[in-house]
C-alpha cells in the first residue's frame, strides 16, 4: 500500500521483462516485436521504476526481429532516463544475444551460453532422391533468382555467392550493434565475430558480459533488500493455451527444438 501513499517513500520497483524462446515474426511466435511491444512499453512506463531488467533466454532467430525489440528497449531508456539490466539464463546466442546487448549491463550464469555473432541459412538438398525414384519437378519463373537455393535442384555456385551476398550486411549490422553496445568492454585481441560461443566466466573475460550474476540477488545488491521486482511477459492467446492449431504448433515446436539443440539445450 506504501506505494499509493503520498509522502512516503516507496521501495525501488524494477520491472522484469521475460525474454524467452525463439525470435520471429508471426501469431505463434515466441518473442517478436509486435508481440513485446506493449509489455516493454507498459514495464518503462508504469510508475518510476528504478531500473528494468531483461530475463533472457533465447537461441536466437529472426534478425529483423532481434533489432526490432532491442530498439525498442533502447529508445524507452534513452527517452526515460532508465538503466537496463540483461541476465541470461541457458543462452542469449545469436539473436539472443543482440537482446541481450539492449542492456547497459549483462549478468550471466556461469553455465550460460553466449554468442553465436553470425548468420546462418540452412536447408536440405533432394534431387539426387527425386532422381532415384523418377520425380521430375517442374518450376517456371519470371526472374532468374526467382528459385534461390531450390532445395529439389543440385546446389549451383552461383546462388551459394548470392545468399552470401544476403547474409554479409546482416552479420555487418551485428557486429556493428555489439561494438555500439559494448564499446571498450569488448577484447580487441579476440576473434568474437566468428559465430564462436563462449560459457559464463569465459565470456565476461572477452567484455561480451559484465559478470556473473543472477537477478534477485544482484537487483537487491544494486537497489536494496527491499527493492520490488514486478514480471512483465507475453500472455499466449486463449485458443492457444487451449490447444488450438495442434499441427501448426507441434511442426512450430520441432523448428523451435532445432535452433536449442545447437546449444546442447
Amino acid at each position: 500500500m506504501k506505494q499509493y501513499i503520498p509522502f512516503i517513500r516507496k521501495d525501488p520497483v524494477v520491472p522484469v521483462i521475460r525474454l524467452q524462446g525463439v525470435i520471429a515474426t508471426g501469431p505463434r511466435a515466441g518473442l517478436s516485436d509486435s508481440g513485446l511491444a506493449s509489455v516493454i512499453e507498459k514495464a518503462f512506463s508504469r510508475g518510476k521504476p528504478a531500473a528494468v531488467a531483461l530475463a533472457i533466454n533465447s537461441p536466437g532467430g529472426s534478425p529483423v526481429q532481434s533489432s526490432l525489440i532491442a530498439a525498442r528497449i533502447r529508445r524507452l531508456a534513452d527517452e526515460k532516463g532508465i538503466k537496463v539490466h540483461a541476465f541470461v539464463e541457458d543462452v542469449a546466442a545469436s539473436g539472443g544475444y543482440w537482446l541481450a546487448c539492449a542492456g547497459d549491463e549483462i549478468w550471466v550464469d556461469d553455465s550460460s551460453i553466449l554468442g553465436s555473432i553470425g548468420v546462418i541459412f540452412a536447408s536440405f538438398g533432394f534431387h539426387e532422391f527425386m532422381a532415384r525414384n523418377g520425380i521430375e519437378r517442374r518450376v517456371h519463373t519470371a526472374g532468374r533468382s526467382k528459385s534461390l537455393a531450390d532445395p529439389f535442384l543440385p546446389e549451383k555456385a552461383e546462388d551459394v555467392e548470392r545468399l552470401k551476398s544476403l547474409q554479409e550486411p546482416i552479420h555487418r549490422a551485428f557486429i556493428e550493434h555489439v561494438k555500439r553496445r559494448r564499446g571498450v568492454r569488448l577484447d580487441d585481441s579476440a576473434d568474437l565475430f566468428n559465430a564462436d560461443i563462449w560459457v559464463g566466466a569465459e565470456a565476461v573475460k572477452l567484455g561480451l558480459a559484465d559478470g556473473v550474476g543472477h537477478l534477485v540477488p544482484k537487483l537487491k545488491e544494486l537497489y536494496g533488500e527491499k527493492v520490488r521486482l514486478v514480471p512483465y511477459g507475453v500472455r499466449r492467446p486463449l485458443l492457444q493455451r487451449l490447444g488450438a492449431g495442434l499441427l501448426r504448433d507441434a511442426l512450430s515446436e520441432i523448428e523451435d527444438r532445432s535452433l536449442w539443440a545447437r546449444y546442447g539445450l
